[in-house]
């Protein structure tokens, strides 16, 4: 009869101890450590813009800690915004992503690459804007896109465009 006062009492401590709240990050975001929009910098640096339909720009983005230390782990997301369509670049293929620690105002950039597009080609994305996000955080940040329309890649009108690992910048 011991057994089972017994194992009442263990699986209402097992209950109890899950219940508990352990004061972690409530937004919603995947890792509490990682760099979030809120408490970085964002700039999209001066771009190598492509000149003509079919050059290939390069638009840098530096990301600079303004708090905490925060760990930047994956890849960073880019949409490009065509104000009718949304369009997520993919991430260059064979990059390889490399896990980042952050002190307060260290910095790293990753780079978007494009292929610039026909004004009026039908398999053209005519950005409007470029919204950037960090891994393991679902907060973003939008800027204006003045690099000219971007290439459609195959027949399902993808950018041919491509974000790359992040960069540590500095020492």
């Amino acid at each position: 009869m011991r057994a089972f006062p017994l194992t009442v009492t263990a699986l209402a401590a097992t209950l109890l101890l899950t219940a508990c709240d352990d004061g972690g990050d409530k937004s919603g975001d995947k890792n509490s450590s990682a760099c979030k929009i809120g408490g970085v910098s964002v700039q999209i640096g001066s771009a190598s813009v492509a000149p003509a339909a079919g050059d290939t720009g390069e638009v840098p983005v530096s990301i600079t800690n303004q708090s905490a230390p925060c760990t930047l782990d994956g890849f960073p997301s880019a949409v490009l915004n065509a104000g009718d369509a949304e369009h997520k670049v993919p991430v260059l293929e064979g990059a390889k992503a490399q896990k980042l620690k952050l002190a307060k105002g260290d910095s790293a950039s990753f780079t978007i690459s494009y292929v610039r597009g026909e004004g009026s080609d039908k398999n053209s994305l005519a950005a409007k804007t470029v919204t950037v996000g960090l891994p393991g955080s679902t907060a973003t940040r939008s800027f204006p896109w003045s690099y000219g329309p971007v290439a459609a890649k195959g027949t399902a009108a993808a950018p041919n465009a491509a974000v790359s690992a992040f960069q540590q910048v500095g020492d």
